[in-house]
């Protein structure tokens, strides 16, 4: 390390004021930050000297990722070898998912990233590095048959009209992850929902969609399927050949859906791992699981169809509801930053959440819109818990000062 800082060194005052780079200086700023924690300190009022500044805290949550697309590559093999009947080994299962998920995360990246360099070079500013969990999260959230050029075009919308158009990380007031794929769901709704995007067939092995040998396939989720059986006597939730799907493979996630939200269990373990560091909030992501559990009871008690008796466990592992609860309801830009406030944001997510799966089929996800509308409630909340706490106080003083 040693070396490189010095090699570093070395090539500073290139890109520095009166340097042959120079205008490239924010580039080179944001891989040296990135390898190393800055010297600059503040040196003036009061200001808070940690070494934690905020590459380290999305360094933290693109780790805590790490289960939930390592899961996901793994699970789009699976579904592909189970669809179309071949029995394939697990380094197979993971590397051919590996190579359909991969795509994904490169061209996130590269868009995001890309723009982020570009607005930096215009504004004259530090590259800002909020688009390393977002580029993360992105192929995270989406189906694996989505063409890579849309992703590429919802990935640059949502960073300049979401993002950069507000002012760039920490001005946006909704959650630019979520903000792509809205933008795929309502520009392009046939590659976002439906039976074929969520199971790819694509040839990588020689086994290709002319070998397709089962009966009865089917790439639909879970969640859309509980739609169509709506008016049932009981949901009978399978997977792609048919076969019933058991709570607990729910809870594995092996099932069909978005790249990284099926593995309630992968999901869990990078999700307590940000709790743990304190860079995710403990009360929203409860009171999400909480709102949703109390939303699915009120069906259970007054159900009139098959779906709205779906106990609120099988909401929880069920669509995105537990990625959106740990890693997109936990913004701490789009989130609610008081204390009370955050009870209110994440009860109300959760609770939204299962009221538009149920009530809404046309949107069996639920989660999605759920945190994009309590994102514009946010600060809503917090202003008015401030002023509540500000009345309290008040009315604290006046029977002082009575007395």
């Amino acid at each position: 390390m040693k070396s490189l800082r010095n090699l570093l060194d070395k090539m500073k005052p290139t890109f520095s004021e009166g340097g042959k780079l120079s205008k490239l200086g924010s580039v080179f700023e944001g891989f040296e930050t990135f390898l190393f924690v800055p010297h600059t300190t503040s040196k003036s009022g009061t200001h808070i000297h940690d070494c934690v500044d905020s590459k380290r805290t999305m360094f933290w949550v693109v780790l805590a990722l790490i289960p939930a697309l390592l899961f996901g590559m793994f699970n789009t093999g699976y579904q592909h070898y189970l669809a179309i009947g071949v029995d394939a080994g697990f380094f197979q299962t993971f590397f051919w998912g590996c190579l359909a998920v991969l795509p994904y995360v490169i061209v996130s990246y590269l868009v995001g990233l890309g723009i982020e360099f570009i607005a930096a070079q215009i504004k004259g500013e530090e590259i800002q590095e909020g688009f390393l969990v977002s580029g993360m999260i992105i192929p995270l959230i989406l189906p694996i048959g989505v063409p890579l050029w849309m992703v590429a075009v919802a990935t640059a919308f949502s960073v300049i009209f979401v993002k950069e158009i507000f002012g760039g990380t920490g001005f946006n007031v909704l959650n630019v992850a979520l903000s792509t794929r809205v933008f795929l769901f309502f520009s392009y709704p046939t590659k976002m929902s439906g039976d074929s995007v969520w199971v790819s067939l694509k040839d990588y092995f020689g086994f290709g969609q002319a070998q397709v040998t089962i009966n009865g396939f089917t790439g639909a989720t879970p969640l859309g399927q509980a739609v169509v059986q709506a008016s049932s006597d009981s949901l009978a939730l399978t997977n792609v050949v048919g076969e019933p799907l058991t709570f607990w493979q729910m809870f594995l996630g092996l099932m069909p859906g978005s790249i990284g939200e099926t593995s309630v269990l992968a999901i869990m373990l990078g999700g307590l791992f940000l709790i743990f560091t304190g860079v995710a909030s403990w009360k929203i992501v409860v009171s999400v699981f909480a709102g949703g559990a109390f939303m699915a009871t009120i069906f259970n008690i007054f159900a009139v169809d098959a779906y709205q008796a779906m106990p609120f466990w099988e909401h929880w592992c069920l669509g995105g509801f537990a990625f959106g609860a740990f890693f997109m309801a936990t913004d701490p830009v789009t989130a609610a930053r008081t204390e009370c406030g955050k009870w209110i944001y994440g009860f109300f997510v959760g609770l939204l959440a299962i009221l538009f799966r149920v009530f809404n089929p046309a949107y069996p996800e639920g989660m999605m819109l759920s945190i994009l509308l309590m994102n514009l409630f946010a600060k809503v909340i917090d202003y008015y818990v401030i002023q509540s706490n500000i009345n309290k106080r008040a009315k604290r003083a006046m029977v002082k000062s009575a007395k």
